[in-house]
């Protein structure tokens, strides 16, 4: 058996483990230089950024603030010939971790940013070839211009805009590494979420945006969200159909003027209290009103409509009893009235009694309504006209409706 001898004192050497490779690559005392020069060998060739984008959750949208809420996962991908090693003398090493400030890497941020938490993965890992890969998850809240036009029937689209303002197109460009069909199949797989908003659709713009006379490379991903709507209809519009069906059925109902207005202002008093909650929903500026609030507003007005309408019935219909009495009073002559002496019987016979005070009312009664009916044969008609015209027009109210909605 043959041994290797080795100097007195001295121990084997082999190149086999992270810290050799840190070493190697000179970078074991933690010189920030590397973490701040720009990896360019050639000066003519700007440093290349491949991303990917990995959608995991659509947290929330606040409608009041515009703003929204999304967890995602961005990977990059870039150069640095600066960075190499053979893998051969290094027993087949060939990536490793390192941190995240140990070389340079690319200076993004996002344009429509307002809140969010840094990622806590400050790691990359670096190929033998110079190739640098980066995977952090991020957790932001952006700025998104909100179309709430068809609440809650509506699709919003949000950017999500990767920016470096330090280098120019010159030294720095980013690139997307497939495409939005292959990133919706993957991040589809990915979601988490199964709340009020579902991920439809995603679309990749790169462009160079222009300041101070140098162009800056951009890339935005413009993430298309549908609203699930089965809350809002549930809690907003099918209760305010009810009401109103409600109040149309009192409308049309066979009870007295008088009653059916304490119904209808009971019904008002309850679509007020849904336009409340809505109110709390929406933003309180828009361009045009929702046509949810159109929807409420023009119920609310119809309401009011038919209370007018019951209003102007009852004036009506006192304003006949009124002169009812009026010409009763002037048909009536106490003089033509036979005054009977007090007695028990007459000579010509036995005296008729009067009739029982219970079928008078009635007698009375009848008789009042037949005589206003005489004098006033055009207030059924009335009737009639206002509340026909009243769901004529409630038809054609909620039909435009149900159109914008669906358009």
């Amino acid at each position: 058996m043959i041994g290797i001898l080795f100097p007195a004192g001295a121990a084997p050497k082999y190149l086999c483990t992270y810290y050799d490779i840190v070493d190697y690559l000179n970078i074991s005392s933690h010189d920030k230089l590397h973490t701040y020069i720009l990896p360019k060998k050639d000066l003519q060739e700007p440093v290349e950024v491949t991303m990917d984008f990995f959608l995991v959750a659509i947290l929330s949208v606040v409608e009041k603030l515009q703003t929204v809420s999304f967890y995602f996962v961005l990977n990059l991908e870039w150069q640095n010939p600066f960075a190499t090693w053979n893998p051969r003398d290094f027993c087949n090493i060939s990536e490793i971790v390192l941190p995240m400030d140990t070389y340079w890497s690319p200076p993004i941020f996002f344009l429509e940013r307002v809140n969010g938490q840094n990622p806590e993965l400050n790691y990359v890992v670096l190929m033998h070839n110079g190739s640098f890969n980066s995977t952090r998850p991020y957790q932001v809240t952006l700025t998104c211009s909100l179309i709430i036009l068809k609440f809650p029937f509506d699709t919003q689209m949000c950017n999500l805009s990767v920016a470096s303002f330090l280098y120019p197109v010159t030294d720095f460009v980013m690139k997307t590494r497939r495409t939005p069909a292959e990133i919706m199949e993957d991040s589809r797989s990915f979601i988490l979420t199964d709340g009020e908003w579902k991920f439809t659709n995603l679309s990749i713009v790169e462009f160079t945006a222009m300041m101070d006379d140098k162009g800056f490379s951009v890339v935005t991903y413009v993430i298309s969200m549908e609203r699930r709507p089965t809350l809002y209809v549930l809690n907003l519009i099918l209760p305010t159909c009810a009401l109103y069906l409600l109040d149309m059925a009192v409308l049309f109902g066979p009870s007295s003027l008088e009653e059916k207005i304490n119904f209808q202002i009971a019904i008002i008093l309850g679509s007020s209290m849904l336009a409340v909650i809505l109110n709390n929903s929406l933003p309180t500026s828009s361009n045009k009103p929702p046509i949810i609030v159109v929807f409420f507003l023009g119920t609310f007005l119809l309401m009011i409509m038919a209370v007018l309408d019951t209003f102007f019935l009852l004036y009506q219909q006192r304003k006949s009893l009124r002169l009812d009495k009026v010409l009763r009073s002037f048909q009536q002559d106490p003089q033509e009235l036979p005054k009977r002496p007090m007695g028990t019987l007459a000579k010509g016979g036995p005296q008729l009694l009067p009739p029982p005070k219970k079928a008078q009312g009635q007698g009375q009664l009848t008789k009042r309504l037949w005589q206003l009916q005489e004098l006033d044969p055009f207030l059924p008609v009335l009737e009639k006209v206002l509340l026909f015209s009243h769901l004529f027009l409630s038809l054609i109210f909620f039909t435009v409706v149900s159109i914008k909605w669906s358009s």
